[in-house]
């Protein structure tokens, strides 16, 4: 074994494989793979071996694609057979809602490039054979399932990575992972150490024990998952007769089922709801190719539901259970990526689909190691989606939770409840007590809008209960004064003599001067989106910056990797030790003059501007900005304070008929403005000129701030997509993001949010279209639970459009 290697990847699954031959397949050969046992010793060799390319999150859909598509050529450059059957597939629907939720799916596939047809209950039967069509309302066939040996594939991905120069040591057990002074990684193994500066935890079933060797508590849990292999069945042979095919792939969601044929005979796998997590502490090191106790109780449910939906698996016998451990992170997407304060650490774990997923997070690992950027907008299985608040307790519960959901439908209005409440402000009880409706962000529970007694959520596609309740909320905003709670943002402080100059680095706005604030987009060295924020210049050396409060590890780790090694600079997130409110509305200057001393008025304290103040007796940071596009302040307070800041302004609002609003109605003012939002609309693959944000861009500020290079040739030559707002004319439902934006018959966008602007009554929809029609007014349609809406550009906002209320 070799004692240096610039990576050292740790663990030979499917995923640890994959980033071995993706690092080997981009130039870095000097790289290694240990694996304490044989190759795919973990949860890869018992896998089902199912493949699909749909996924929720339309970028993660991509990159399984791309996965799918890779077999065929690690197959020809290792000579290694994948076992791949690209037999096509069913996904069926039972009930309405479900037809529905497929709908969205194949509108997705349009601009993914996914083939992708709904189809009726009857020609899914003609399709799949052993489905009974009776037990369903709806289908959609894909082109693109199937499945493929595990095993094959492994190895394949690993002889491939060989044959490009990559080295693989089994049977090496990794027992402690040291990071030297000058950064430099040891992983000391059973048969001696490799010194390396990249180290990947690919660890799958060990991923936990691996991260805890540098003192990382990685939210992965392995939960036991069955399915079962039928005997010959002779509805499968006449099909195979008659047709020459497989059967192809189903998943029954309702059913919580996934089928294929295996053999001469059918898999059926399951996510029960009676399910059961495995070793929930620690993986025993000695787990290897060995299967788990079936327990067919536990899923005995699901599979009535099964032999009812698929009628001749009750005239056959189950020749053999499999019951093995798969871990999952507690949304169930993966975790990929560099880990914040530790340099050169990478991880690519918790990738239930690795055959799916594999090759996609291979890709994008590669990538970000040697170019400094995934290549793709991977936010969706980024490690920095998560912080110190998902602790294995936390962990436990929504694994549970998600893997009892796998197969459910998640609504839009729908928030989950494992784990929670678990992060509240002080003023949680006194907001729940007045009805809030709570969801979650980065952990921290934020109120969604305001129910009377009575009233909950009724969880739809469609318009749902607090639809005229969040009207209301909006209507006390744009009337009078709205207060919301907004402790979800992201607060940081920056100081220290360098901070001005770090700061002009790296954001691309113009640094405002002292007690005043600015818009500062934030850019890759590509030119590319990686942040959006609000920044002021609080005097002295004091910075203060507000942004996404679901990316505050994600911009943590991009802040402290650029940060000077002089200690010139201090950012410091502020979390939880700063808390936020914020009124709104023509009244909001009334309410503020009355709770303050200090000057308020538009002379004294303009739009932009940014002062300490007193609001009642607790001391606060006030800024004149908001997201509603009103006239109004965010106020933030340490959370001691939180209660009595927060009772002053109520007690001062009484006057003016102060309502409560929550982040569903902020949703529905934003639009009226235009205005995006980090994770939406502002992602890492636009630049600031598609985004609508280039004039919040210094081009010409002297400071080389980090993608100005890229920026300005974007700028120059015009980009590739424009941000755009429509006007739906919906029915009963609104966009929510990811539908198609057709113009002239075909797809050429996509929706990236939306919903209704209660004030103006209009539907509204916010996506991305090519430049060269950006500019168009009408001809656009936007596709919306199977059917095709006319859309009209919103050129101008459609409220305030002159900035006098905001500005007055």
């Amino acid at each position: 074994m070799k004692s240096h290697a610039k990576v050292v990847v740790i663990g030979g699954g499917v995923v640890g494989c994959s980033v071995l031959f993706h690092l080997a397949r981009h130039g870095w050969t000097d790289v290694v793979l240990l694996e304490r046992d044989e190759l795919t010793s973990g949860s890869t060799w018992h896998a089902a071996g199912g493949m699909h390319t749909i996924n929720g999150d339309p970028n993660v859909a991509k990159l399984q694609k791309y996965t799918i598509n890779l077999y065929k050529e690690i197959e020809e450059l290792s000579g290694q057979a994948t076992g791949v059957h690209l037999t096509g597939g069913v996904l069926l629907a039972a009930t309405e809602a479900r037809l529905d939720w497929l709908r969205g799916v194949v509108a997705k596939g349009r601009y993914l490039g996914i083939d992708l047809e709904e189809i009726s209950p009857n020609e899914a039967a003609e399709l799949m054979p052993l489905l009974d069509p009776k037990q369903f309302v709806g289908a959609v066939r894909n082109k693109e399932d199937g499945h493929l040996d595990p095993s094959g594939v492994t190895h394949a991905y690993a002889k491939a990575a060989r044959k490009l120069g990559a080295e693989v040591e089994r049977f090496t057990k990794v027992e402690d992972i040291v990071r030297r002074p000058d950064g430099m990684w040891r992983v000391i193994t059973n048969k001696g150490e490799v010194v390396t500066e990249h180290v990947v935890n690919a660890g799958g079933l060990w991923a936990r024990e691996v991260g805890r060797m540098v003192g990382l508590e990685l939210p992965v849990l392995a939960m036991e998952h069955m399915y079962l292999i039928t005997e010959d069945m002779p509805e499968v042979a006449a099909w195979n007769q008659k047709t020459g095919t497989e059967i192809i792939h189903a998943v029954d969601f309702d059913g919580e089922l996934y089928l294929r044929q295996e053999r001469g005979g059918m898999l059926m796998g399951t996510y029960e709801k009676a399910n059961k997590p495995w070793s929930e502490y620690q993986t025993p090191w000695n787990f290897g190719h060995e299967l788990l106790e079936p327990d067919i109780d536990r899923i005995a449910p699901s599979l009535e539901v099964g032999f009812r939906h698929f009628p001749a698996f009750q005239n056959t016998g189950i020749k053999q259970i499999i019951n093995g451990p798969f871990t999952f992170a507690p949304d169930g997407n993966p975790l990929v990526g560099p880990v914040r304060g530790l340099p050169g650490f990478w991880v690519a774990c918790g990738v239930m689909a690795g055959f799916s997923q594999g090759g996609g997070v291979g890709l994008a690992l590669s990538n970000w190691m040697i170019e400094g950027d995934p290549g793709a907008d991977i936010w969706a299985m980024d490690v920095a989606r998560y912080g110190d608040w998902a602790t294995m307790a936390y962990t436990n519960a929504k694994v549970r939770e998600n893997y009892s959901r796998r197969f459910s439908i998640r609504f839009p209005n729908e928030e989950l409840p494992a784990g929670r409440p678990l992060k509240t402000t002080p003023v949680y009880d006194t907001l729940s007590a007045k009805g809030a409706q709570f969801g979650v962000a980065y952990g921290l529970e934020v109120p969604l809008w305001y129910a009377p007694e009575g009233v909950k959520d009724e969880f739809s596609w469609r318009r749902s209960s607090d639809f005229t309740h969040v009207a209301g909320e909006v209507a006390a905003v744009r009337d009078g004064v709205g207060l919301s709670e907004i402790s979800s943002f992201a607060k940081y402080t920056v100081t220290g003599e360098g901070a001005a100059a770090w700061l002009d680095r790296m954001l691309a706005c113009k640094l405002p001067k002292p007690g005043r604030m600015t818009l500062a987009p934030m850019l890759k060295q590509d030119g590319r989106l990686i942040g959006d924020f609000t920044l002021a210049n609080l005097g002295g050396d004091g910075w203060f910056l507000a942004g996404s409060g679901i990316a505050e590890q994600y911009h943590m780790r991009w802040f402290e990797a650029h940060l000077p090694g002089d200690g010139s600079v201090r950012i410091e997130a502020q979390g939880a030790k700063l808390t936020g409110l914020a009124i709104a509305g023509p009244k909001a200057r009334d309410v503020l003059a009355k709770v303050s001393r200090a000057d308020v008025s538009n002379t004294a304290f303009p739009f932009m501007a940014v002062a300490k103040m007193d609001i009642g007796m607790a001391p606060c940071l006030v800024g004149r900005v908001s997201y509603t596009g009103d006239l109004g302040y965010e106020i933030w307070v340490a959370p001691e304070y939180q209660r009595a800041a927060f009772n002053a302004l109520m007690a001062a609002g009484e006057g003016f008929d102060i309502g409560l609003f929550g982040s569903r109605a902020l949703n529905a003012l934003r639009l009226e403005k235009n205005y995006g939002s980090w994770g939406r609309e502002y992602r890492p693959i636009y630049g600031p000129l598609e985004a609508g944000l280039d004039r919040f861009v210094a081009y010409g500020k002297e400071a080389d701030f980090i993608g100005k290079a890229a920026a300005l040739a974007e700028r120059k030559q015009g980009g590739k997509l424009r941000l755009r707002a429509f006007i739906v004319d919906a029915d009963d439902a609104d966009v929510i993001g990811d539908e198609p934006i057709w113009f002239g018959g075909a797809v050429r966008g996509w929706v990236t949010s939306g919903g209704y602007a209660h004030h103006s009554k209009k539907s509204v929809a916010v996506g991305y279209v090519p430049k060269e029609i950006a500019e168009e007014s009408d001809g656009f349609e936007i596709e919306l639970l199977g059917k095709r809406h006319a859309a009209r550009m919103q050129a101008t906002p459609l409220f305030d459009a002159n900035f006098e209320r905001m500005r007055g």
